[in-house]
Parts: structure tokens; sequence; C-alpha cells
């Protein structure tokens, strides 16, 4: 019996009002704005200056557009159920709190140790992204680093650590370390600066493109690989998924948000829109300027170009801005990963010094455990390798928040309070999102899917043998 009553609590669904507790001593200082900043400055992060080039040479060719467009209409079928689940039940940890509400605590664990690895990984990738930025920006002034302290140990070139992607962590931990209010601040000067330099390099690059590049817009597939084809557009997709992730930290962050009902939803679809536009237009540009396999293992295409088409100063410019801007990638990973930390600290999901907040009510203790394991991360894997792993634990997300309207919607109102924002079409939204992240799911690669797998059973022993016995005697 007791047995039972333990396997039951594994799909036990968790109270609202406990979450809603717990949260009440973060600060509310996140209105419309902010999170349009930290939605766009995220989703246009490190990922519009280094994926455009590294997936037009390894999949789609010139057809990377349709790639976005893919995984933009994908994510933006999810963004309409995100909004809605914000709006609803604002909590900090976003998905793993929403699925332990609708679904039970299992799910909600499940969903969270998809989205842990996502951001372990993305800070790591963010952090290489902007260390290749600014390696190629030396580079043009003849400085270079050793190689023990210009790449991660993984490079096989005898590296040993990833230095600039080192201290961009530590910078940027360092502003979090000191509280949002000051930290969205920055994030919306960098995000102007950032989208600023994107339209200069949309309008400079423009003058540059060569028609001949367009030619054979769809490369033929090469049977036995990932390149051309429907095949290459869909693993291309898959790719870029993690570019889009940036709404989900929008969520994580929604207990800090001012009338979550109106500024979840509003910056949730409103940041997706404006990424996608600038997503796709410097992903045309890019591939018209040099034909794409000249971006082959190239993490920094959108400057290279420049540069390469006597563009100097502008490559420079674009350079030095980017820099600064791809600062606000990393602010809304650590932002959006270290409050997931936090809610499961918080939940006796994971130890509880990761629940613990500063004297100003910031979760410090969960922000520096995330920029440790990011280190680590980085220091072993390389930024394509990080590119290729990312996608997994978001698409995961994705499907189990599409499918949780089902189980949300019949309970507002009642139980929990009237949302915002409902999504649009239900109930064949939810179920046409679902399929499309699990179809991209699908495309991925092997590597990708092992480490989901190993990842996904680690979570459940990790839950079986400590955070289902801590949690359970939670009140």
């Amino acid at each position: 019996m007791n047995k039972n009553r333990g396997l039951n609590a594994w799909f036990e669904k968790a109270n609202p009002a406990n979450f809603e507790a717990s949260d009440a001593h973060l600060e509310k200082t996140l209105g419309v704005k902010e999170m349009l900043a930290l939605g766009v400055g995220t989703i246009v992060g490190a990922a519009i200056f280094t994926l455009p080039g590294i997936v037009a040479a390894e999949h789609a060719g010139a057809s990377v557009t349709i790639s976005f467009l893919l995984a933009a209409l994908v994510s933006g079928l999810t963004a309409f159920a995100y909004a809605e689940f914000a709006s609803v039940l604002p909590f900090a940890g976003s998905v793993y709190s929403w699925a332990s509400v609708v679904f039970g605590k299992v799910f909600g664990w499940i969903a969270g140790w998809a989205l842990l690895a996502e951001y372990f990984i993305c800070v790591a990738f963010v952090a290489a992204g902007w260390s290749a930025n600014f390696k190629l920006f030396l580079s043009s002034f003849g400085w270079t680093l050793p190689n023990a302290l210009a790449n991660p140990v993984s490079d096989g070139n005898g590296g040993f650590v990833d230095l600039f992607a080192l201290l961009a962590i530590l910078i940027v931990g360092t502003l979090l370390y000191k509280g949002t209010a000051n930290t969205a601040k920055v994030e919306n000067i960098l995000v102007v600066l950032k989208v600023g330099v994107i339209i200069l390099f949309i309008i400079v690059g423009a003058t540059a493109i060569k028609p001949v590049n367009y030619a054979n817009f769809i490369p033929a597939h090469v049977p036995g690989t990932t390149f051309g084809g429907w095949q290459g557009i869909a693993a291309g997709a898959s790719q870029i998924f993690l570019a889009y992730i940036g709404f989900d930290s929008i969520a994580a962050n929604s207990a800090e948000a001012k009338n979550p009902q109106k500024t979840m939803p509003r910056g949730i679809i409103g940041s997706l829109l404006i990424a996608t536009v600038l997503f796709v237009t410097v992903a045309l540009v890019l591939v018209g300027m040099f034909h794409y396999s000249a971006y082959k293992n190239n993490a920094a295409p959108a400057a290279w170009a420049l540069l390469h088409s006597g563009h100097t100063l502008t490559s420079h410019i674009l350079s030095v801005v980017a820099l600064a801007g791809m600062f606000t990638g990393l602010i809304g990973m650590m932002l959006a990963g270290s409050r997931l930390l936090y809610a499961f600290g918080r939940d006796g999901l994971l130890p509880s010094f990761l629940g613990k907040v500063s004297k100003s009510g910031q979760p410090n203790n969960a922000l520096i455990f995330l920029a440790v394991i990011a280190i680590l991360i980085g220091s072993f894997f390389s930024f394509n390798e990080l590119a290729g792993l990312i996608s997994a634990g978001t698409l995961i997300a994705f499907i189990i928040v599409s499918l949780g309207v089902y189980a949300l919607r019949p309970r507002e109102g009642k139980d929990l309070p009237v949302p915002g924002f409902k999504m649009p079409f239900y109930p064949v939204l939810p179920a046409l999102a679902a399929a499309g992240a699990g179809y991209i799911f699908y495309t991925l690669d092997g590597q990708a899917k092992l480490y989901a797998l190993i990842w996904f059973v680690l979570g459940l022993v990790v839950y079986a043998f400590y955070g289902h016995k801590n949690s359970s005697t939670k009140k």
C-alpha cells in the first residue's frame, strides 16, 4: 500500500498556490518593454551571428532561410501555448511548474530536466559564439591567443580552455548577481544596439549580394547525409531551434513580471515575430554574399562575410556591437536557467541551497552553480557540438507545453485564473504544435538523440532516489 501511495505521488498534481507563495519574495520589476528586450536579446543572440552560415554549409545550402521559417513556424505555434500558460501560471520555472500543475510532479520534473540540459549547454554555446567573434575581431589586427587558451579540450589542437568564453560567463554572472533591475537596463540598451547593427549588416551586405549564389537554392540531397533536399532543410531547422528558445527565457522569469496576464503574451509573441524577421533576412543576405560552402566551420560568418567583401570598417563595427549585443543572449539564458535551478531547489527536487535567495531576493546560489557547469561544458565540447545538442531539450519541453493546453483549458476560470491570452483555434493548434515539435525532434542527429536519452534516464534516477523523496515531504 505504501508502495502504491509512493508511486501515486509521482503523478500527484502540484498546488499552484504553493508556487505562488514560494515566489512571493521575487521582485516584480519586468514590464512589456523589459520582456521584449529579454526575448529579442535572447532569441537574436549568438545564433544570428553564427548559425546561418553553419546550417547553410552543413545542411540546407541557400535554403537555410526555409529552415529558419520552418523552425519559426513550429516555435510560433508553441509560443501561443506558452503565452496562455504564462498568463495563467506566472511562476518561476516555466514548463517545469506548469507541467507539475496540469500533469503531475514527475511530468514537471521531466520537462524541467530537459530544459535544464538546454540551459547548461546554451550558456556554453552562446559564450563560445561570443568568443569566436572576439577572436576573429582580434585576428583582423594580427592578435591571437595560444591554442591552450583559445580552444576547449575537445578541439584536438592542443586546446585546454576557451578563455574568452569563460570570461563572458563570468562577466554576465557578475552583472546578474547584482539584480535584475540593473540588468534589465543594460539589456534594453544592448538590444537596441544589436538590432541596429543587424540592420546595418543587412543594408551593407545587400550591396555585396551575387545572384549566382542563390542558384540551386535547394541543393540535391546527398544520400547517407543530412545535406540537401527536404532532409537538409529539416535537419537545419532542428539545429536552428536553439535560436528560438528565447521566449522560454521570458516564461521562466514570469514570476518577476508586472501584470503578467498582459505582459507575458505580448513579450513572448512579440519577441518571436521580431526575431523571425531578422533571422530570415540576415540568412538571405549572408548566403547571397558568398556561396554557402564558404561558411563551413565558421562561427562568425556575418563579420567574416563583411571583412572578405571589402567592408572592413563595417565588419569591425558589427564585431564590436555584436560582441556587446551577444551578452544579451547570455543574460537571457543565465536568467532563465538560474530561475529553473532555483525552482528545483525551492521544491526540494535538487539540493535546497539552490532554492535560497540573497538579501535582495536574487537566486544567486543557482546562478553560481549554472555558471560553473556551463564553464565545464564549454571546456569539453566544441562550438559545433554544442549547437547540435541544445535543441533536444527544447523540443521535449515544446511537446509537453503544447499538449498541456488540453489539461489547462478545462481548469481556467475554475481552480485556475482566467487567462489574459488564449491559444487560437483550440483544439487543433495545440496538436499541430506538438506534432511539429515531434517531427523536428525525429530529424535530430543520432548523437543528439543519444545524449537526450542518457540525460532523460539520469533525470529519472535523480528523481527516484532524491527528488521524489524530498519533494514529497514538503507541505
